[in-house]
């Protein structure tokens, strides 16, 4: 059921973003197509999941049918999705990871050269801002969506800052404070502005943005758990992308500091967190509690 449903999701998350998206016969095509290459190769839609189920439950909160979607919610998922993928292009350059697969794939600049890369990466985070910008929602939660999304993605407790704490620990022996911080602000930030700016299109109360936030940070930080434990015990071919580079660049990482088992019990316990978190919402928010189970279960 859940297998369908995310298919589902990527589904609808993969139509917007061929909607929104600039054609790759769009002058000047070369940077259509790296940003193309990039965005289309394959990711799971996480955030856009994310992002259309909270919009989905609080929809259903609020009166709605249960399993309506707000109409024009995929145009969130699509731009996180943008941002998302951006992180990515950028995160494999010679400068930061220096990485030569992704999602099965080449990279961007190994495929684009590194200018182009660069260049898709930033074309990336500005469609994603002017498609943010054109959001078919009431003026107030349009401007609430795009601040949350802007600090989510930012230098204060946000991707960028984490991504620069990320490099700054390398080949040192930083404490938990300090890899907390750099998984909680590099990935779980984007991924809880997914949760609660769906909830906000679909017209989340406080309360309710409360919960979700909560929620999305919770999820977030046991998305990156796993990624780390998976980085160690899969292989290239089974992740899609470079296998063991965090060991190989010396970074602390949760397994590094308490073991492999240890850091799957702190997953799990961050995933019992979330979904008590949502309890409020009963049938509702099944989906959204099943998809932070994934989140532990996957094996890429």
């Amino acid at each position: 059921m859940l297998k369908q449903f995310l298919e589902q999701g990527r589904e609808a998350a993969d139509a917007a973003l061929e909607q929104l998206l600039p054609p790759s016969t769009q002058h000047p095509t070369s940077i259509h197509q790296a940003m193309r290459h990039s965005v289309f190769a394959g990711g799971k839609r996480l955030r856009p999941i994310l992002c259309m189920e909270a919009g989905r439950m609080i929809a259903a909160a609020s009166g709605s049918p249960t399993g309506t979607l707000p109409a024009g919610i995929e145009q969130v998922g699509a731009a996180l999705e943008m941002l998302h993928t951006y992180s990515l292009i950028h995160d494999d350059l010679p400068a930061l990871d220096n990485d030569d697969l992704r999602r099965g794939r080449p990279t961007c600049h190994k495929a684009f050269g590194e200018a182009i890369a660069i260049l898709a990466g930033d074309g990336l985070q500005t469609q994603a801002y002017e498609v943010l910008a054109q959001l078919a929602c009431p003026p107030e939660a349009r401007v609430a969506i795009i601040r949350e999304i802007a600090h989510a993605t930012g230098t204060i407790d946000g991707m960028i800052g984490g991504q620069v704490v990320d490099l700054e620990a390398e080949h040192k022996k930083p404490d938990l404070a300090t890899l907390e911080y750099i998984h909680r602000s590099k990935t779980a930030a984007l991924i809880t502005a997914s949760v609660v700016s769906g909830g906000m299109y679909a017209g989340a109360n406080a309360k309710d943005i409360a919960h979700l936030r909560t929620y999305g940070q919770s999820i977030g930080l046991a998305f990156q758990i796993v990624d780390d434990v998976l980085d160690l015990t899969q292989t290239s071919e089974q992740l899609g992308k470079t296998a063991g580079k965090d060991a190989a660049a010396e970074k602390t990482t949760y397994p590094a500091l308490f073991g492999i088992e240890e850091s799957t019990r702190k997953a799990d316990a961050l995933v019992d967190q979330a979904c008590t978190e949502l309890e409020g919402y009963g049938d509702a928010a099944s989906t959204l509690k099943n998809l932070a189970r994934y989140l532990v279960e996957r094996k890429k």
